[in-house]
C-alpha cells in the first residue's frame, strides 16, 4: 500500500530535481529473434530469466507489442526514425531474399537507412546526450553506418545480419576480439557498462541490439549442460537456444546493477523488446524446418504473415512515472518508440519530421489511452518463414491479411482466436471490406511499394532463391 500510495504521490508532484536539470538516460535494448514467449514473465516454463521478470515487476509489461515487420531490417529502421517500413521503403531484411520463378517480382526496395533519415539519435543529440549503438546495425554498409545517423560510437555494428560465431574470436570489423572463448552477449553489455560509466555526469542514449538470439544458435556449456538437464516446456525444449536467451538476461542484471551502483536508476528509462518473432522454423522446397523456439498460442513465427512473426515482448521500466508491475494489452508497434522517447525526454521533432507512431506515455503513466484506430503492417516479400507478399491490419481486436499473390483476404478475431486458425471473412463481409478499405488507403497515404506480375513465374520453380548469392540469410 505505502509503495502505491509513493507512486501516485509521484505522478502528481512535479518531477525530481534531478530529472528537472537533466533529462532520463535512455537504454534500449532490442533482442534478435526473440518470440513473445520466450520469458518467464510471458509464460516460459523452460526459459530461465529473473531478471527480466524483475524488470517486468518494476515497469509495464506489454502484451500485445508487435515489431514493425517480420524480419529484422525494416524494424531497426523503424525503432530509430518512427516512419513505418512501407514509408520508408526498407521493407525486408538487408540484403533481401529473391525469388526469381515466383509468381510475383517484388519492388526495388531501400537497402540502407537513407541518412537524410532523422534519428531518435540524432534527435537526443540536440539535448545534449551522449549516444552509442553496441551491437548489430544491419542497415547498410560502412556508408551507412551509426555514426552516420547520431551515434558517437559504433561498437560492434556492421551491414552483417548475424555473428560469425559467439565467441572470441568474433570476426566482427568493428568489434575487436576479446580473449579467446569470450561470449558475444557478455562483451555487448562490458561495453554497454563502460558507456555508462564514461558517460554517467551527462544524459546518455544506448542503442543495444544484442546479436542475440539471431542464429547461429550458441551458448556457454556450462549454461547449456543446465539446460539439457531440464524438464522441457512445450515446445520450448532446445538447450543451446535457452542458454542463449539467458545470457541476455544476466545482461540486463549486469546492467540495472551498475546503474544502481552509479544512482543512476531512478533516471533512467529501460526499454526491452525484439525485432521480430521468434524463429519457429523455415519452409522451402524440401519441407518444413523447425527452428529454435515456438511462439504458441500465436501462430507460426519469423518471416511469416501472422501473429507468431509479430507478436514480440515488450517492457519498459521508469521508476517514478512508471508504476512497478503494471500491465497493458492495448496493441502498440515498433515505431511508436520515437515519439514515446522524445516526448519522455522533452525533445522535439525536427521541424517537418513526419512519424507514423504515437506516443506511449498515457499508457505509461495509465493516464489516457491511444488515439489511433489501427496499426498496420506490409512486407511485399517472401521468406523462408513461409510470407507471401502481404499486408495486414490490426484494429482493436480484430486483424485483416491481404495475400498479394492471389488476392486473398483473411479476417481473424484475436482475441477470441488467437492462433488464428478460423478464418471469418466470408461470415464477417462487412468488417473485413471496411478493414480492407483501411489498409489500401493507408498504403497510399505512406506511398507503400507493391509487387508485380513477373513474366518469368514458373509454378515448379516458385520455391527456388536466390539468397545465397545476396550473402548470409536473415
Amino acid at each position: 500500500m505505502l509503495t502505491r500510495l509513493l507512486f501516485l504521490l509521484a505522478l502528481v508532484l512535479p518531477l525530481s530535481s534531478q530529472a528537472q536539470d537533466r533529462p532520463p538516460n535512455i537504454i534500449f535494448m532490442l533482442i534478435d529473434d526473440m518470440g513473445w514467449t520466450d520469458l518467464g514473465c510471458y509464460g516460459s516454463k523452460y526459459y530461465e530469466t529473473p531478471h527480466l521478470d524483475q524488470l517486468a515487476k518494476d515497469g509495464m509489461r506489454f502484451t500485445q507489442a508487435y515489431s514493425a515487420c517480420t524480419v529484422c531490417s525494416p524494424t531497426r529502421a523503424a525503432v530509430l526514425t518512427g516512419k513505418s517500413p512501407a514509408r520508408l521503403h526498407i521493407t525486408d531484411w538487408i540484403a533481401g531474399h529473391t525469388r526469381p520463378h515466383a509468381r510475383l517480382t517484388i519492388p526495388e526496395w531501400t537497402k540502407h537507412l537513407p541518412e537524410a533519415e532523422e534519428t531518435l539519435a540524432e534527435r537526443l543529440k540536440t539535448r545534449g546526450y551522449a549516444t552509442a549503438s553496441i551491437g548489430k546495425w544491419h542497415l547498410g554498409g560502412a556508408d551507412h553506418y551509426p555514426e552516420k545517423h547520431g551515434f558517437d560510437v559504433n561498437i560492434g555494428g556492421t551491414d552483417a545480419g548475424s555473428p560469425p560465431s559467439y565467441f572470441s574470436p568474433y570476426k566482427i570489423a568493428t568489434l575487436p576480439d576479446g580473449p579467446e572463448g569470450e561470449f558475444l552477449t557478455d562483451r555487448l553489455t562490458t561495453e554497454a557498462i563502460g558507456f555508462i560509466e564514461k558517460n554517467k555526469d551527462q544524459p546518455f542514449f544506448i542503442y543495444l541490439p544484442h546479436y542475440a538470439v539471431h542464429t547461429p544458435i550458441m551458448g556457454k556449456p556450462d549454461v547449456v549442460a543446465k539446460y539439457q538437464a531440464k524438464k522441457a516446456d512445450g515446445s520450448h525444449s532446445n538447450p543451446v537456444y535457452a542458454a542463449l536467451v539467458e545470457s541476455v538476461d544476466d545482461g540486463v542484471g549486469r546492467l540495472r546493477e551498475t546503474l544502481q551502483k552509479l544512482n543512476l536508476s531512478e533516471n533512467t528509462i529501460f526499454v526491452f523488446t525484439s525485432d521480430n518473432g521468434g524463429l519457429s522454423g523455415t519452409v522451402g522446397a524440401q519441407g518444413w524446418k523447425p527452428g529454435p523456439t515456438d511462439n504458441s498460442p500465436s501462430r507460426l513465427g519469423k518471416g511469416s504473415a501472422y501473429d507468431g512473426g509479430v507478436h514480440i515482448p515488450l517492457i519498459i521500466a521508469w521508476p517514478g512515472t512508471i508504476e512497478p508491475g503494471t500491465t497493458n494489452d492495448a496493441p502498440v508497434i515498433s515505431y511508436d518508440h520515437v515519439p514515446t522517447l522524445l516526448e519522455a525526454t522533452g525533445t522535439p521533432l525536427k521541424e517537418g519530421q513526419v512519424v507514423d507512431g504515437e506516443s506511449l506515455l498515457p499508457l505509461l503513466t495509465q493516464k489516457d489511452i491511444l488515439k489511433r484506430e489501427a496499426i498496420y503492417w506490409h512486407y511485399p516479400h517472401y521468406h523462408p518463414g513461409s510470407a507471401t507478399p502481404y499486408s495486414a491490419i490490426r484494429a482493436g481486436d480484430w486483424k485483416l491479411v491481404e495475400f498479394f499473390d492471389d488476392q486473398h483476404v483473411e479476417l481473424y478475431n484475436i482475441r477470441r482466436d488467437v492462433g488464428e486458425a478460423d478464418n471469418v471473412a466470408a461470415v464477417e463481409p462487412d468488417i473485413a471490406q471496411k478493414m480492407q478499405k483501411q489498409l489500401n488507403d493507408w498504403r497510399t497515404q505512406v506511398g507503400a511499394q507493391l509487387p508485380v506480375e513477373n513474366e518469368l513465374y514458373d509454378s515448379e520453380r516458385a520455391w527456388e532463391s536466390d539468397r545465397k548469392k545476396k550473402g548470409p540469410k536473415k
